[in-house]
């Protein structure tokens, strides 16, 4: 049902484009008052202005009520199948996999004969660790600090 709302969505799309464009524009009215070819149109002089409004504004109109039921469909019934995952085709095998872990252990080598990288060890031109600064026990604060004078 909803495959059909959206084939009908996506024409009346593209009839509403093809419409639009071709369509004159305003500034092409003063024009043709002066011998701009208006007797030669399809749908004669005044004609085409008003199918062609009338048709787009027709089309207008059911591409927005297309829209509004189709918005309104999928709030309702929309979410029911992707929450449960249960149509989730090949990617249903992987929904249920627990993420591999960041500091995993590599397999042990295959091939014996390339060296492994090692941790290096800690030596005197090393920066040692950062330590916590101490905290006051808790309940007691800070004595206050007199605030600078300035000076002239």
């Amino acid at each position: 049902m909803f495959v059909i709302f959206s084939v009908f969505y996506i024409l009346i799309a593209a009839a509403m484009i093809v419409l639009i464009l071709l369509q004159r524009g305003a500034g092409a009215d003063a024009g043709s008052g002066f011998g701009g070819g208006a007797s030669a149109t399809v749908f004669g002089a005044r004609g085409s202005a008003s199918f062609m409004t009338r048709a787009t504004g027709v089309l207008a109109a059911l591409f927005f009520l297309l829209s509004l039921g189709m918005g309104i469909y999928l709030s309702r019934h929309g979410t029911s199948q992707a929450a449960s995952g249960s149509d989730l085709g090949v990617m249903s095998g992987i929904a249920n996999k627990p993420a591999a872990t960041q500091n995993a252990q590599p397999a042990a080598p295959v091939n014996a004969e390339i060296p492994q990288a090692t941790k290096p060890t800690a030596t005197q031109g090393d920066v040692p660790a950062a330590t916590a600064p101490a905290k006051p026990p808790a309940g007691e604060v800070p004595a206050a600090t007199e605030p600078a004078k300035k000076t002239q």
